[in-house]
């Protein structure tokens, strides 16, 4: 008979979308897909679903596989230095409206818990500097390194706006010279064979920047309405979903996705049809998720919103929302402010 913690190996807890980045990552250096996914019982169908989740056991078979090719010891760090907020779904649209540093620390922290819950971290603060500890909670003691490497990575990526300086303890030790790790993340000091792994960063003291800039957080992979169709997921419908997310507004047109993706627009009409959807609906449904986020967990102006996801005045983006859910903007807005 199973154990509960070997049932819990097996729940699906993790969402495909870092497998997905996970893997790309690994055949830029050139590793093969089917090399990284032999035996972990990942399959190319769960990566290129948009909506899939992969369990614990799934990941940890994945990451053991793709440790023994990693040839550099700081790739996994460098995976995690790829994890911005968008990699991290919900929390690119928190920290759009989140203007106090602390408070964004502590939200990279929570989230991170929920989103990515292969390692727990502790959080601790004194003044105005964060130590965050990451510790292995599934005892996966072979990993530990490569993991606590992807998190370290992610935290700095994620950080890097608010935190000048970082200090990076790891409680393993390492074969090249620091000077090698400093080359990731220049400024910053790396110590190996500590008793505990953790990351001590100050404030820098600047606001958070609040322009289109923002814009780079958004959501790039989260599971977008409920009522979002399945679609079929081949690459180019993936890609461009990446690039609709990327850029909602006025430029995000059929013509210049397919111009990135170095394809006719009437190639890229025929891959979304057979795929089941269309460019339209695709960007319609995008923007109605970042429209209800924005609504509910933001502050950002109505006029605001419109501007970003490419209407031409308020009006028209009321109207299309109001197509898009049977309720207006300001009705949103209201009940959101109504249940906190």
């Amino acid at each position: 008979m199973e154990t509960s913690s070997e049932l819990a190996l097996e729940v699906p807890i993790v969402s495909a979308r870092y497998a997905r980045r996970f893997v790309r990552f690994m055949e830029s250096r050139g590793v093969k897909r089917h090399t990284i996914l032999a035996n972990t019982g990942v399959t190319d169908e769960m990566l290129d679903n948009p909506d899939a989740s992969l369990s614990m056991h799934q990941v940890v078979n994945l990451l053991r596989q793709a440790d023994w090719l990693m040839t550099d010891e700081r790739a996994a760090f460098e995976f995690g230095q790829q994890l911005d907020l968008p990699s991290h779904g919900l929390l690119g649209f928190a920290v759009l409206g989140q203007e106090n540093p602390r408070r964004l620390i502590s939200m990279i922290v929570q989230y991170l818990r929920v989103g990515l819950p292969l390692m727990d971290m502790e959080l601790e603060s004194t003044g105005s500097t964060f130590r965050i500890r990451v510790v292995d909670n599934w005892g996966v003691d072979d990993l530990r390194s490569c993991l606590t490497k992807i998190y370290m990575g992610s935290i700095y990526r994620i950080s890097c706006q608010v935190c000048s300086h970082f200090s990076f303890h790891f409680d393993f030790p390492s074969s090249i010279p620091i000077e090698h790790w400093q080359r990731l993340a220049p400024g910053c000091e790396f110590e190996f064979g500590t008793e505990v792994a953790q990351v001590t960063m100050p404030l820098n003291g600047l606001p958070i920047p609040k322009s289109d800039a923002n814009l780079e957080f958004l959501v790039a992979r989260t599971q977008h309405s409920r009522r979002q169709k399945r679609l079929v997921a081949d690459e180019t419908v993936m890609q461009v979903r990446d690039l609709i997310i990327s850029q909602p507004g006025r430029p995000c047109t059929t013509e210049n996705i397919a111009r990135r993706l170095e394809i006719s627009p009437r190639t890229l009409r025929q891959h979304l049809s057979g795929a089941g959807t269309s460019f339209r609906e695709l960007r319609n449904d995008i923007r109605e998720s970042f429209a209800t986020l924005y609504l509910k967990d933001t502050n950002v102006p109505l006029e605001s919103i419109s501007e970003k996801l490419g209407f031409s005045d308020q009006a028209g983006f009321t109207k299309a929302y109001r197509s898009w859910t049977g309720q207006t903007p300001g009705d949103v807005r209201r009940q959101a402010r109504s249940k906190k």
